[in-house]
């Protein structure tokens, strides 16, 4: 039986079909996470859950438990849950909040103010110059820069705001034990030391296709603005500008040459 509150929020991360708006509906509905695991199966599938749920819920994997709990032991590594009292009150105004954010790094980051900035991952030397000269003057100002750690303008924003002596956060779309890509494997180290580094997927999660879009839900929350430094029309920096639009945050673009393909999101 799992005695801590800490791995019952580790088990109901890891147990199939369960999302932040099913995790979220459950804490509605009993009340507590301690509720949810003293819960009949019964009254488990009468809030919606199906077999394998209540499964992991009943019968969670204690190895697993024990191997992300290893994890959070390590300086620096932390586990913040929504009924948590400093969970960041602007994530907490989205539709569809994490349940709970993995974190590596200042935790005490998330309570200042931040803008996120984003943009192609094959932007051009322009480009790359913009996000890297507008990431250090906002981070000298004292806004944090929030992104995504992806290639391109992701990468020049964080290392703008480092260079700058500030402080920025990156949103990842992997278990914080991997680095994707790989080749900002430096980067994360440094954003670690003077940053921080969050996740929605607990240790061990690959990159997927469907975690991206999620990621860039939580860049959007968690900042006051977005910036949109070089993007395609169809592209996922647009998708977290019309995410921060409907989450009633700022939304900025630098424009571009109307030649420059990477500008028409931007100018849209």
């Amino acid at each position: 039986m799992l005695t801590t509150t800490q791995s019952q929020w580790l088990a109901l991360l890891r147990a199939p079909h369960l999302g932040a708006v099913s995790i979220n509906n459950l804490l509605s509905r009993f009340g507590a996470i301690a509720a949810i695991f003293s819960a009949p199966a019964a009254q488990l599938q009468s809030a919606g859950l199906k077999g394998a749920t209540i499964d992991a819920i009943r019968h969670p994997d204690e190895s697993q438990i024990a191997a992300d709990s290893a994890w959070l032991e390590q300086p620096g590594h932390a586990l913040l849950t929504r009924d948590a009292a400093d969970y960041p009150a602007l994530l907490a105004e989205i539709q569809d909040p994490p349940a709970a954010l993995f974190l590596k790094g200042n935790a005490e980051l998330l309570k200042l103010p931040q803008l996120a900035i984003v943009g192609s991952r094959n932007p051009t030397s322009g480009g790359m110059r913009n996000a890297t000269e507008f990431a250090k003057h906002l981070a000298a100002c004292g806004l944090g820069i929030c992104s995504g750690m992806a290639t391109g303008i992701d990468t020049a924003s964080h290392l703008g705001a480092l260079r700058a002596g500030g402080f920025t956060t990156a949103v990842v779309a992997t278990g914080l034990d991997r680095v994707y890509p790989a080749s900002n494997r430096e980067l994360a180290h440094d954003i670690a030391m003077q940053g921080l580094l969050i996740s929605e997927f607990p240790p061990g999660s690959p990159p997927k296709a469907m975690h991206f879009p999620r990621r860039n839900r939580i860049i959007a929350g968690l900042s006051v603005g977005v910036l949109v430094v070089e993007a395609a029309l169809k592209s996922g920096s647009l998708i977290t500008a019309r995410l921060a639009s409907e989450q009633g945050r700022e939304v900025f673009a630098i424009p571009g040459s109307i030649h420059n393909a990477l500008a028409k999101g931007c100018h849209g």
